[in-house]
């Protein structure tokens, strides 16, 4: 009786740290049809400051990838916002948040975690535009590069570094917000 019983209990324990693992990695996966299309407010006086291209930093990692356009804009009042063109398209996954780092080139997660960075907010959706609010007072120049970073698990999901080359030939998407 007492081996059916400590049978029981580790049975329950194995059970229910797989199922809530399990769930972990599964709920995301539910929502893939779902796709943000947030835009920015027409304003002609806008600046674009910089931009990139979001990559498959590991390719041995088949799991976490990223692709798609970013754009940092300024406008007039000197507000910055991070923009994820609505071609963005990360595999989910839990907890992924959005990070402005100082590294020019994050390719590792040693990148990651040895820079300086900034927490912009958790990923709103795996695919699709997105409008992240940078800090007031937080000096964009000094960030080289936009990352996506699974808090979750401490795992580089994709980077984009910046270069103000590119901000003449990203589109603008100045409609208004959806």
């Amino acid at each position: 009786m007492k081996r059916l019983i400590i049978a029981t209990i580790v049975g329950l324990v194995v059970g229910g740290a797989g199922g809530f693992g399990a769930g972990v990695f599964i709920y995301p996966f539910w929502f893939l049809n779902d796709m943000a299309s947030e835009t920015l407010a027409p304003d002609t006086q806008r600046t674009k400051l910089a931009g990139g291209t979001f990559i498959h930093a590991n390719k041995m990692d088949p799991v976490h990838y990223g692709e798609g356009q970013v754009t940092i804009f300024q406008d007039p009042s000197g507000g910055t916002v991070v923009f994820l063109h609505e071609d963005f398209l990360v595999r989910p996954g839990p907890r992924f948040h959005v990070y402005l780092v100082d590294h020019p080139e994050v390719r590792t997660r040693s990148n990651f975690l040895d820079a300086d960075k900034v927490d912009l907010g958790r990923l709103r959706n795996f695919r699709g535009s997105q409008v992240y609010t940078v800090p007031v007072g937080i000096d964009v120049a000094a960030y080289k590069s936009v990352v996506i970073w699974c808090k979750e698990f401490g795992v580089l999901i994709s980077p984009a570094s910046l270069s103000t080359a590119l901000v003449n030939i990203l589109p603008d998407h100045t409609t208004s917000v959806t």
